[in-house]
């Protein structure tokens, strides 16, 4: 053997083996050397590899720690949806599940289930390439994720590499990071003595340490990965979903050890009363159970629905319970400008958590359930995560306790609050100025199908207005380079480059503006309305409520939020502002009311080739049609151009016409 060939025989010798020994203290739990012994083999790998960098391998267990900062997360986008699962809260709708289950298969007999724990973390989908991670994401909207593949490294019960031998050269392992109670509580005990936050529940810690910038602190963290399932994989894994568990098992993960089949609805509801009993004992956070049909081929015949698989549900476990007193009342001002009446408490231990505060949800539901300060009430932590207020104990309300009524003014920016007519919420009208709504106004503000000023994403909106740059969407256009060139993570290039995108969306739409408002129960749609039926700003913000509910899609209570929010001084303000900064468009284009699709519903999905998803929904909308984001049986078409996704299928299922793109441009009078 050469002399060049000696390190790199070692560093595989060592890599190997520390895998097999991290298997074992992690998954496992039966270490065979010492910490000692480990840190050894660790240490000689480090060596080698910094004197051979060309050796480090993506599979190295060096890889899991002391990666520098990312900038930001990218996205995964998943080739089969991370859809979400139906619930049930009770032994009769999981009965009337089995039922449906039993009647889209024309069967009689009992059909297998799997059942396990519904573990309390944040999803996640592995992509395995020949063996090696590759890929991680969150589950995000189902479709698209972000990219914490760095961060995912750092999770000692994810196998950087596959142990075993039969895995499909293409694996996506799909399953929950969760941090276990034990450690969960050694964290806060940590965070409080270093002074930082303190999470609420391991769920909660999970989430946010698997989004970590610097992966550094991802690893300090007590994460644990337990998979639920598969992705996208290059050749079938079993034809039972038991047999996948086994496989993952063979090939390195640390599956549940509550995983169980079950023959029937009675198995299943046995399984949710001994886990149950069990709950408090379990070392992670869960719930509920889940129940799955074990064999592929019978999936494959339930289907989907819109939202959910057929084949599968979990049943959640009741939330506990506890009884406390109201001290106060008080109005949160939400992102969007809802408010919402938040019970203060006094303080109660919840299912491990310390509840102080709880929603009321809105007006109605206090007066409903008859919320007063000073009454003692039974408090849940709905889905065993956030408070909320059950009832009323009458028995013990004082003499002194008072009735709470929703502020006229928002206590935040003192504008104006409006009820939403036939509505349940009620909102503060000082969109553009309040400083509750300041961050999300701005991150609409600065959105796609808004003002698209790129580069302003959470992180720098978040600086901005903790920093006092920012207040209202105007003053966006009065940043200098310098002082975005001091904010964190950022630097000359990427100040001039906001700068640059700044000044890049003065030239817009009529549309566009009027969206990036932020006006209550103003979308593109109504937005495109508005400015085609008016053609000018001055004229919109003008119109009274009567003018505004005369047009053809407004009705009484969107013309009312319209009307309130321009005749607030605060919002005409700031829109000066804006109009002075040099933002501008030029008139709207006419739809063409005698066109053959004029008043025809459209639909787009999939990516085109010959323009943006934008650019055909402006020349349908020129053409007088109508484009919704949803398929109903009132849609007239359905465009669908490469990936569509379930818009397409819900269509086939309606039996909607469908146009590809060459059918779509012919149909416009555009090139095919």
């Amino acid at each position: 053997m050469s002399v060049a060939e000696k390190p790199r025989q070692r560093a595989a010798e060592l890599r190997r083996e520390i895998n097999h020994h991290n298997h074992l203290y992690y998954v496992l739990d039966n270490p065979t050397i010492s910490d000692a012994q480990f840190d050894k083999l660790l240490r000689e790998l480090q060596e080698i590899e910094a004197d051979h960098p060309e050796l480090i391998t993506p599979d190295s267990p060096t890889q899991r720690v002391g990666a520098a900062p990312l900038k930001e997360f990218g996205e995964v986008r998943h080739a089969i949806p991370m859809t979400s699962m139906d619930n049930a809260f009770s032994d009769k709708e999981v009965a009337e599940w089995d039922q449906r289950v039993r009647k889209g298969l024309a069967t009689r007999n009992e059909v297998i289930y799997t059942a396990e724990p519904k573990y309390d973390g944040t999803s996640v989908s592995l992509r395995y390439e020949k063996g090696v991670l590759v890929q991680a994401g969150t589950r995000g909207d189902g479709s698209t994720g972000e990219d914490v593949t760095t961060n995912v490294r750092t999770i000692r019960t994810v196998p950087l590499h596959l142990q075993g031998e039969g895995w499909p050269d293409v694996l996506e392992v799909r399953g929950e990071v969760v941090i276990p109670k034990k450690d969960f509580e050694r964290l806060n005990a940590e965070q409080m003595r270093q002074g930082g936050k303190i999470f609420a529940n391991p769920r909660n810690a999970a989430a946010g340490s698997l989004r970590q910038l610097d992966p550094r602190i991802t690893a300090s963290r007590p994460l644990s990965f337990i998979p639920w399932g598969l992705g996208a994989t290059s050749q079938p894994v079993g034809t039972r979903y038991s047999d996948v568990i086994r496989h993952l098992k063979d090939w390195g993960f640390r599956v549940s050890e509550y995983f169980k089949t079950a023959s029937g609805l009675v198995a299943c509801l046995q399984y949710y009363q001994d886990i149950l009993a069990k709950r408090e004992k379990l070392p992670f956070e869960i719930d509920g159970v889940v129940y799955k049909v074990d064999e592929f081929a019978v999936r494959n015949r339930l289907g989907f629905t819109a939202r959910a698989p057929r084949w599968a549900v979990a049943q959640k476990f009741p939330a506990h319970e506890e009884n406390t007193v109201v001290e106060d009342i008080m109005a949160s001002v939400g992102r969007t400008g809802v408010i919402t009446p938040v019970a203060v408490l006094k303080p109660v231990p919840v299912s491990g958590v310390t509840v102080t505060h709880a929603t009321l949800h809105n007006q109605d539901e206090v007066e409903r359930k008859d919320v007063r300060i000073g009454d003692t009430v039974i408090i849940r932590r709905a889905g065993d995560v956030i408070p909320e207020v059950v009832g009323v104990i009458k028995d013990k309300r004082p003499r002194n306790a008072r009735k709470w009524h929703m502020p006229k003014t928002c206590p935040v920016c003192g504008s104006e609050v409006m009820r939403e007519e036939e509505e349940a919420a009620h909102r503060c009208m000082g969109g553009l100025v309040c400083s509750a709504q300041r961050i999300g106004a701005l991150l609409h503000f600065a959105s796609r199908h808004a003002m698209d000023i790129e580069g302003l994403g959470d992180k720098l909106v978040q600086q901005l207005v903790e920093t006092g740059m920012v207040k209202t969407v105007a003053d966006i256009y009065r940043l200098k380079k310098d002082a975005l060139a001091d904010l964190e993570r950022m630097a000359e290039k990427s100040a001039q480059n906001l700068l640059d995108q700044i000044e890049k969306s003065k030239t817009t739409t009529l549309a566009r503006f009027l969206h990036a408002l932020g006006i209550p129960q103003v979308g593109e749609a109504t937005a495109q309305l508005l400015a085609d039926h008016f053609g000018a700003l001055d004229r919109i913000m003008d119109a009274d409520r009567e003018t505004l509910e005369a047009i053809h899609g407004i009705g009484p209570a969107m013309a009312e939020d319209i009307s309130h929010f321009f005749h607030e001084k605060h919002n005409r303000a700031v829109i000066r502002e804006l109009l002075k900064a040099g933002i501008h468009w030029p008139k709207p284009i006419r739809a063409k009311r005698d066109s053959p699709i004029s008043g025809k519903n459209f639909v787009l999905t999939g990516g085109l080739t010959s323009m943006s998803r934008d650019e055909a929904q402006r020349r349908l909308q020129s053409l007088g049609a109508k484009v919704t984001d949803s398929v109903s049986k009132k849609t007239d078409y359905v465009i669908f151009g490469e990936d569509p996704g379930s818009k397409a299928e819900k269509a086939r299922q309606l039996n909607v016409p469908m146009l590809d793109e060459k059918g779509f441009l012919k149909l416009i009078g555009g090139k095919d």
